[in-house]
């Protein structure tokens, strides 16, 4: 009996009421305070159960914990509509979408789990050397990348590609990759398949990453290139970031410049940046190489 007793009463039909209190009894501002430990998308599960959640699961309160705090910053940069009278839940839900910004060269979005933010850099926003050259460099239509193309390298004696960024990251550590491919991939009678016929050179030396930002953090670190016909994550490094009302300057490079040998058959997607915890996910799924430090 105890805390499971309740008063049942009987009708003349027998047909039984209880009286004892159920979820949809509990006062929204309670609910709204309990449902504020779940993460976002426990919070939209539990919105189905009643009422009483769903009106709570659109508590400001709840959802201003959940976003970065200078989302208002956030919103300002990628969004290209006033949010004035849009809900905390919404601006959450608008800043989980994949936001084009920078001439369609960069994407930022937010994790719907953590709300971390997270971005993406299109290899038509980063400089590569000889990307005017057809003899090297091709930009290839593809639905494997969220920007549709990618750069596919042929052959070239010297390898190097810069990225530059400001954005104001929230506080936080964050782990950059490179997005690449040994390999053209291509679809032939609904299957895919990859090409490694320009495939050649990247086993005889390492390529070298570079990292540097504003307030003079640096990482440096190597990796052979390796595994055709699967994207990886090529990891760079990290960097931390403490104040939320500046926006952090970064530099990335990836170089193979040893001119004694040509390499190609390379794709190069993006550069992408994490909150470094992903890289346990990335690990567990085998996206990720991790290079060794300089």
């Amino acid at each position: 009996m105890g805390a499971s007793f309740s008063l049942s009463f009987t009708d003349q039909d027998g047909f039984s009421s209880s009286s004892s209190p159920s979820l949809g009894d509990l006062p929204e501002s309670c609910v709204a305070s309990i449902i504020g430990y779940l993460d976002p998308p426990q919070i939209c599960k539990l919105a189905k159960l009643n009422r009483a959640f769903r009106a709570a699961s659109w508590a400001d309160f709840v959802w201003e914990s959940k976003l970065p705090p200078n989302y208002e910053t956030l919103v300002g940069e990628v969004l290209s509509f006033v949010t004035e009278k849009l809900g905390k839940r919404d601006i959450y839900t608008r800043l989980c979408r994949v936001n084009t910004f920078d001439g369609g060269t960069k994407k930022i979005w937010l994790d719907k789990s953590t709300g971390g933010v997270c971005m993406s850099i299109s290899s038509k926003g980063l400089q590569i050397t000889g990307i005017d050259d057809r003899r090297y460099w091709n930009h290839i239509p593809t639905e494997e990348s969220r920007f549709g193309s990618i750069a596919y390298l042929q052959q070239t004696w010297w390898f190097e590609v810069d990225g530059e960024v400001e954005f104001p990251f929230p506080p936080g550590t964050y782990s950059v990759f490179f997005r690449l491919q040994l390999g053209r991939a291509a679809r032939k009678f609904g299957r895919r398949i990859c090409s490694s016929e320009h495939v050649h050179g990247w086993d005889i030396k390492p390529v070298r990453f570079q990292l540097w930002t504003s307030d003079g953090q640096y990482a440096t670190s190597q990796c052979t290139v390796s595994d055709p016909g699967e994207w990886f994550h090529y990891h760079v490094g990290d960097f931390n970031v403490e104040n939320s009302n500046s926006s952090t300057r970064i530099k990335i490079s990836m170089t193979q410049i040893d001119c004694t040998h040509t390499k190609g058959g390379l794709c190069l997607d993006s550069v992408v940046i994490y909150p470094s915890k992903f890289r346990e996910r990335l690990k567990q799924r085998g996206y990720l190489k991790c290079a060794k430090p300089m």
